[in-house]
């Protein structure tokens, strides 16, 4: 509540302070909530957009620090960008009450959600609390998904030309040679992981689904217990029986989760701990989100590989 009355009390003076001082621009000013979603803005919106992103690429993005300088970005945008399906529900709507920006609010052209047209794994068919930090609308870490990234960046590209029909060839443009690469770079993916379909894997967080199920990974078990839940002894010591039993030797981990607990399990089961962040920019030489997705597929089949 503090952070939230500190957003409060500073929103008013900054916004003032930014439309006073904001110069104008010839280009879109978009805004996304993640680096991942800001990397297939700046694909789509090439010269003709300025993009931010919210979040640092090591944060997790249901956390993220909502700062009052996020509330002077916000205002400012002429695009807003976010995952949708309840994953910045924790900080985001505050900034944007704050923001007081039309263009952004539900509804307008301005405000691009992520998940809409996605086909959502993981959809509770009953919402329940002491379950952890469930998702109402489904498994929100879609990203990682190449196919679903089409359906993300054909939205952005649709938005794009509505904000700005003059340049919507552009967008349209820039969405199919960014098809075609993604088209390209998803075979090679395929391609070097196809010889590890089947693989037991296990994750810290159920944050590694889509690509699961794209690629034909199994995964056994979490470390957390239930989402969001930091995980305990008698868990861990179950997540230990399951790999064991099911031979999986491989434990995924983001910059934001508790390593050493990963690195505790991986020592009782011989596994090997694989540094895989889902965000452009966690890792040097991540810039795009063809980056990210190349260095997560080449420590994955690294990990996969070496314990063959």
């Amino acid at each position: 509540m503090n952070a939230l009355r500190f957003l409060k009390a500073a929103a008013f003076g900054l916004i003032v302070f930014a439309a006073s001082t904001s110069p104008a621009s010839a280009q879109l000013r978009v805004v996304a909530t993640t680096p991942d979603l800001a990397s297939v803005a700046r694909e789509i919106g090439g010269d003709k957009v300025n993009v931010v992103a919210l979040a640092k690429p090591t944060e997790d993005p249901h956390y993220v620090d909502a700062k009052p300088s996020h509330i002077v970005t916000l205002n400012r945008a002429d695009a807003l960008i976010e995952g949708g399906a309840e994953l910045e529900l924790g900080w985001l709507p505050p900034l944007l009450e704050n923001s007081r920006n039309s263009k952004i609010s539900a509804g307008a052209p301005g405000r691009i959600v992520a998940s809409d047209g996605v086909k959502m794994l993981e959809i509770p068919t009953s919402f329940d609390r002491s379950k952890g930090d469930v998702h109402s609308l489904g498994n929100p870490h879609f990203m990682i998904d190449p196919v679903t990234v089409k359906i993300i960046a054909r939205n952005i590209a649709n938005h794009f030309a509505q904000i700005d029909p003059k340049n919507a060839a552009t967008y349209n443009g820039n969405l199919t040679r960014f098809n075609t690469k993604l088209d390209a770079k998803y075979a090679d993916w395929q391609r070097q992981l196809a010889p590890y379909r089947g693989a037991r894997i296990v994750t810290y967080h159920k944050d590694f689904v889509y690509l699961a199920e794209r690629f034909g990974l199994t995964i056994v078990d979490e470390l957390e217990p239930k989402p969001g839940i930091a995980p305990s002894p008698a868990h861990l010591a179950q997540v230990i029986g399951k790999m064991k039993s099911a031979n999986a030797k491989v434990i995924l981990v983001q910059p934001f989760q508790n390593r050493k607990t990963a690195e505790t399990v991986a020592r009782q089961t011989g596994a090997v701990v694989l540094d895989v962040p889902q965000q452009p920019g966690a890792v040097p030489n991540t810039t795009t989100y063809f980056d990210m997705m190349d260095n997560l597929v080449k420590t994955l089949v690294g990990g996969l590989g070496a314990q063959k």
